[in-house]
């Protein structure tokens, strides 16, 4: 399973009120592991950025000057993206920008999800945590992901912190080994170390015959005693 963990850093907003995008970072998971392979890209989105925006991010027009355009790079950053599940919080934010990034270009471009699926974390983390706050620093506080490089918004680092806590909310960690602790607020807060991509794979072992005859025995029993309201029975179904 191919995974990309995406964010973007936008000149404002509202794409239609003609803001654009002027960074784009994605990291890879292959089977829910950090390849180490990434895009990432600076833009010169020809307009002036808002200057609350400089604020969160820190990238200046100045900065973006020599930068190349969106139509410059369309091509590699749709072959990076190709065919994956795309990773985003709060993904009508940056498909809404990236579309309309592609609407701009000449030629015949589809919206972006002709070329990959999308999930979107925030929606996850609301199912998870409702009532709650559920921003990317909120859910690295609850998950005790460090995010402590993150003194502004960028692009590829919210995109390696989104990953870790994706990770985190669907049960699986990016490292088994956890270190350096430290107290944020009463937290216990842990670096990551992360385990090495190219490790042997874990061995899958498949249940035997003789053991999916003992549960189909035990789920029958269950559903006999339960009067046909047996949970797993339902659940099993619905596979």
């Amino acid at each position: 399973m191919r995974q990309v963990v995406l964010d973007t850093e936008t000149t404002g907003l509202e794409p239609s009120q003609g803001h654009r995008i002027i960074e784009i970072g994605c990291v890879e998971l292959i089977d829910r592991r950090l390849t180490g392979k990434h895009f990432h890209q600076y833009l010169q989105p020809d307009r002036d950025i808002d200057e609350g925006a400089i604020e969160v991010h820190g990238i200046t027009n100045e900065y973006l000057k020599d930068k190349p355009r969106f139509s410059d790079i369309v091509t590699d950053y749709l072959d990076f993206v190709r065919g994956a599940e795309l990773i985003i919080h709060n993904a009508p934010f940056d498909v809404g920008f990236i579309n309309t990034e592609l609407k701009l270009l000449d030629g015949d471009w589809n919206d972006l999800e002709h070329y990959c699926s999308i999930l979107d974390t925030l929606m996850l983390a609301r199912k998870l945590h409702p009532g709650q706050k559920n921003s990317l620093d909120a859910l690295c506080k609850r998950y005790s992901i460090d995010n402590s490089q993150r003194t502004l918004h960028g692009a590829l680092l919210d995109a390696e912190i989104l990953a870790d806590v994706y990770l985190a909310m669907t049960g699986g960690q990016t490292s088994l080994l956890l270190d350096e602790s430290r107290n944020v607020e009463g937290r216990n807060l842990h670096k990551i170390r992360r385990i090495d991509p190219q490790r042997t794979p874990l061995r899958i072992i498949h249940a035997s015959v003789e053991d999916l005859e003992q549960h189909n025995n035990y789920l029958e029993m269950l559903q006999k005693e339960s009067d046909g309201k047996c949970v797993w029975n339902t659940i099993e179904s619905l596979d």
